[in-house]
């Protein structure tokens, strides 16, 4: 299996190295610059406002090499985060060997790691997005005994000039094949370039949104990776959505992650998959279907769902997109088929079939049975996610109700197998609790729980507040009913967050 991994991975330095990403050594770092010839070093990381940044190095000799990758550099913490102060702001950038990959972008060879911060003692700092998740998975683990996996569903609009040979056919885009759709070149070449980055791609596809509008074409896609740890989940998403806006500028497109484009038409989510693991067996579903563990982990998450969108939908137009009959939650509660639940059970072929051989009869000898597919997916983020602190508000989430002893009663309270939005199901709807409908109301839900994501210092304080005080800047509280019908200033308020996070 390892030597599989190595064999078929399109990532550079696993190829030359002969050895998996997460074996990665200073000194294999060091080995792949010198037999490549790579010229520059950059050291990324993520700041406050969820995207990369990035600090370059022109690799002079191997002393000055040994001596960036054994340290570290120090940076201004007061220009990335808005908590740190001006007057004891330095931090210390530390790469993490597995994330490195060769910048598919630059004219001279670069080698691009991603990094995590350290204070002035040493210590990791508490408010580093990465380390709180980190701090979250640790939990996880120790509590449980699980170990938690994710990947997501990054959907995105490609916005270019207009196109007369095959226009596009409004909100009937899914799965389109080139040369029905205009960017599917781009599309595949993301999904290489995202591959060769480290990512671990499970498929893409055209998505439902598409449409023309004030000579404009708007075409939406969808990249879906495979389950993997929550931290290299989250690496992966941030990567990917910088890779894609690389590659609009590359073909002067706008790449845009925002959950609403234009009224009336599909938005944007970024749906979380998840599971749990342990000794290599996916424990969230048998022979039979979902398991009383896995309903546990879904009642965790339904139960501080409305206190999750200050993490997942952290602009005024994520609540444009939460709105009914769009496939997109607005109540709290689960189901298997139903994609306008806030917890959805997909299709993990649990049950032992034969279809490949019903399919193809030439097929002979045994078919293996891979188990282990099943996921679960919240469909509730979008583009704007701080995916950093989404992911570890999931996965506290999702512990606290595996120890919760009353959880299987409530999974079970809150399962919908019916359209809850059909009129003779209305005494369900109205029994079922709301999602927020704005930045504010999440704010007060988020305060509301604050204490829990508190526990054991996961999120310092300080973050909790820092996100309250955010959304509450927005001042969208009545944002719904004050936009209702009116197009042209939804308009303005879409444009102006067109490129979230």
């Amino acid at each position: 299996m390892r030597d599989l991994e190595v064999l078929m991975n399109p990532n550079k330095l696993v190829k030359h190295l002969k050895k998996p990403a997460r074996e990665f050594t200073k000194y294999d770092i060091i080995k792949f610059i010198d037999d490549n010839k790579i010229e520059m070093l950059n050291f990324r990381y993520v700041g406050e406002d969820g995207k990369l940044k990035i600090l370059n190095f022109v690799i002079t000799s191997k002393d000055y090499l040994e001596s960036i990758l054994s340290t570290g550099e120090r940076v201004d913490g007061s220009s990335l985060f808005s908590y740190i102060e001006a007057g004891s702001s330095d931090l210390y950038v530390i790469p993490r060997f597995r994330t490195a990959f060769v910048n598919p972008f630059t004219e001279q060879p670069t080698l691009d790691i991603l990094c995590s911060f350290y204070t002035k003692d040493g210590e990791p700092l508490e408010s580093a997005p990465e380390y709180i998740l980190k701090k979250a998975t640790e939990k996880f683990t120790r509590d449980t005994g699980y170990t938690f996996k994710a990947m997501g569903e990054l959907e995105y609009y490609i916005i270019s000039d207009k196109q007369d040979l095959y226009p596009a056919k409004d909100q009937r885009g899914y799965h389109t094949a080139a040369p029905f759709t205009n960017w599917e070149n781009l599309r595949l070449e993301a999904l290489q370039t995202i591959a060769q980055c480290g990512g671990k791609i499970k498929y893409g596809h055209s998505e439902v949104g598409n449409f023309t509008a004030d000579d404009k074409m708007y075409e939406q896609h969808e990249i879906e990776f495979n389950p993997v740890q929550a931290e290299e989940a989250v690496e992966q998403l941030i990567v990917s959505k910088w890779i894609l806006r690389m590659l609009g500028q590359k073909h002067g497109v706008t790449i845009s992650f925002a959950p609403k484009i234009t009224v009336g038409k599909a938005g944007s989510g970024l749906h979380i998959h998840m599971m749990i693991e342990k000794d290599g067996i996916n424990y969230m579903a048998n022979d039979v279907g979902l398991t009383d563990i896995a309903k546990k982990f879904i009642a965790g998450i339904l139960d501080k769902a409305q206190s999750l969108t200050a993490f997942g939908n952290t602009i005024p137009t994520s609540y444009l997109r939460l709105v009914p009959h769009q496939e997109a939650p607005t109540m709290v509660c689960w189901g298997d088929s139903n994609r306008s639940v806030l917890v959805r059970v997909p299709l993990g072929w649990i049950a032992k079939t034969n279809m490949i051989k019903d399919v193809n009869p030439q097929e002979r000898g045994e078919v293996p049975y891979i188990p282990g597919k099943q996921t679960v997916e919240f469909r509730v983020p979008d583009g704007s996610a701080d995916l950093y602190h989404l992911m570890a508000g999931l996965i506290l989430a999702a512990g606290e109700g595996m120890q919760d002893k009353n959880a299987l009663n409530k999974a079970n309270d809150l399962y919908m197998n019916v359209n809850i939005f059909d009129e003779k199901h209305k005494d369900i709807l109205n029994r079922l609790v709301a999602l927020p409908t704005s930045c504010d109301e999440s704010a007060d839900y988020l305060e509301k729980d604050s204490t829990f994501y508190q526990k054991e210092g996961v999120f310092p304080k300080g973050t909790i507040n820092g996100f309250v005080k955010k959304l509450k800047e927005y001042k969208d509280k009545d944002m719904s009913e004050h936009l209702y019908k009116n197009d042209k200033e939804i308009k303005k308020l879409v444009d102006s967050f067109i490129h979230c996070m």
